[in-house]
């Protein structure tokens, strides 16, 4: 075998899988003493049970002792299993990466590790080959190639896809992520069937003599429950995919006891969901369409309002096909519904109408119905243009992730571009607020560096000496309450002297 590039230099690291659970450091050491140059040994461990993780890794000082153990224990027997050996890849990206990996089907039961190596060695120097099995170590009849380079699966690919072993027709073709698998076109090739609609007293012989008739059938079987009793489906697999072909056209539809016989392509779990949310996707687009502009939104609805109140509520605009006030699930509701109109006319003349009309004592919101996905993007794009405008060039401080706000008299916030001489900090980020709202007595006094304060802003600033009923303090240096959310800097200049004095 020729030589991997990741060992060009020493030690040589060897990955050992498929390892019987019984198997420990020593019986590895023992198993790969022959070669001299071994360094160290480690069987992967459960680090909470302390049980097998039945792989483990093997170092050696010499690259060329590597190269013997490959080619002598790989696919040899430790512990009555046949264990993999192959170069060790530490590379996450490498193990995982789909380069030269191919998957291999429709595999005689004869064809172990060795077997699978054996047909495909020929192509190009493989890193892994591997037959699944299942629990009592049978054939699940398909496994895995991993060739180093792309070039050598794509000529195996050409030269054994199709390709027949012990009356077996292989399948070959390039390994593909579950989450990149396409699902598969009506021209799709299976054996596979799945029935349903079976009569309980139904038998696995009265299906096989019936299915039998189309071609020589692997395995038929009923799912039963723990106590043996039909759930009324099951599966039968073929050996060739033109008779299952053939099966499924002829049975599916046909009368079998009592009941009508459903039979289609039995589909794996994560295929049928796949499937399933396709549909509901398709159908849901369909719903959205048919409807658009025609359903509104409604909130702001009393507790006690029903959906028979809303929708005679909102009958005098037009024909209703649905009303529903949305509850959680205790029943109570949410505050919200949704009415759906017969036209699009007469749901914009039900927003013209009732929005802001005072129901059961509230004012009703009313607007058309958005998806969350396109009310998002609507938040977000009102979101960005209240920030643009916001946002200017200005003088003022502002700390991280806080609005320029200064109080009117009214106590109202303004978004105002800020004024030369104030800043505006939260609460939470000044230094020395109390959770009480008022500050501890400073310890020093700071020098502004912005000039005094004009008369002008003098008086205005007393203007604003009442905020929601609470008077504050005007002009007074010493003075221990603060505006909330705004911080006044700019009083008038301290002298040095009287600085140093009062601190």
């Amino acid at each position: 075998m020729a030589v991997h590039p990741s060992v060009a230099a020493a030690p040589a690291s060897l990955y050992v899988g498929d390892l019987h659970p019984d198997v420990s450091d020593s019986h590895l050491v023992d198993a790969f003493s022959e070669f001299k140059s071994l360094a160290s040994v480690r069987v992967c461990k459960d680090s909470s049970t302390g049980k097998s993780l039945c792989y483990g890794y093997l170092n050696f000082v010499s690259p060329q002792d590597a190269i013997r153990a490959i080619e002598l224990k790989n696919n040899s027997t430790l512990n009555g299993k046949a264990m993999r050996v192959m170069w060790s890849r530490r590379d996450p990206d490498a193990r995982k990466s789909a380069i030269g990996n191919l998957f291999v089907k429709n595999l005689p039961e004869s064809i172990d590790n060795a077997g699978l190596q054996d047909i495909f060695k020929k192509y190009g120097n493989i890193l892994s080959s591997k037959v699944v099995t299942s629990e009592d170590g049978k054939s699940k009849g398909y496994g895995f190639v991993q060739f180093e380079s792309e070039e050598s699966s794509k000529v195996a690919i050409e030269k054994l896809n199709g390709y027949t072993v012990a009356d077996k027709e292989l399948y070959v073709g390039k390994f593909v992520k579950k989450s990149d698998r396409i699902l598969p076109g009506p021209d799709a090739r299976y054996t596979n069937l799945y029935m349903k609609n079976l009569d309980l007293d139904v038998s696995e012989a009265t299906l096989q003599e019936k299915f039998s008739s189309f071609g020589k059938i692997v395995s038929l079987v009923i799912a039963k429950d723990n106590n043996g009793m039909s759930k009324g489906f099951g599966f039968v697999n073929y050996d060739n995919p033109d008779d299952a072909k053939k099966a499924m056209e002829a049975m599916n539809g046909s009368q079998l006891g009592s009941k009508i016989l459903y039979v289609a392509r039995a589909q794996k779990k994560a295929e049928r969901e796949q499937i399933l949310h396709h549909q509901f996707e398709e159908k849901q687009k369909e719903q959205i369409l048919k409807y658009k502009g025609s359903n509104i939104y409604v909130k702001n609805i009393d507790d006690h309002v029903s959906d028979e109140e809303l929708r005679d509520h909102f009958s005098a605009c037009g024909t209703i096909t649905s009303a529903k006030i949305m509850r959680d699930d205790k029943g109570i509701s949410k505050g919200f519904g949704f009415v759906c109109f017969s036209t699009p006319e007469e749901a914009n003349k039900a927003v013209n109408t009732f929005h802001g009309f005072m129901y059961h004592g509230k004012p009703l919101y009313v607007a058309l119905a958005q998806r969350k996905e396109d009310r998002k993007a609507q938040l977000q794009l009102q979101y960005a243009q209240q920030l643009a405008r916001l946002s200017g060039p200005s003088t003022a401080i502002i700390p991280s992730g806080y609005p320029p706000y200064y109080y009117a008299a009214s106590g109202v916030i303004s978004h105002v571009p800020p004024r030369a001489g104030l800043m505006y900090q939260h609460l939470a980020l000044r230094p020395g607020w109390g959770a009480n709202g008022f500050a501890p007595p400073a310890r020093s006094f700071q020098q502004s560096p912005v000039p005094a304060v004009s008369n002008n802003t003098r008086q205005h600033r007393q203007n604003r000496g009442k905020l929601n009923g609470n008077s504050i303090a005007q002009g007074n240096t010493h003075s221990g309450t603060y505006l909330p959310q705004a911080q006044q800097i700019s009083q008038p200049v301290i002298s040095s002297r009287d600085s140093s004095t009062q601190q």
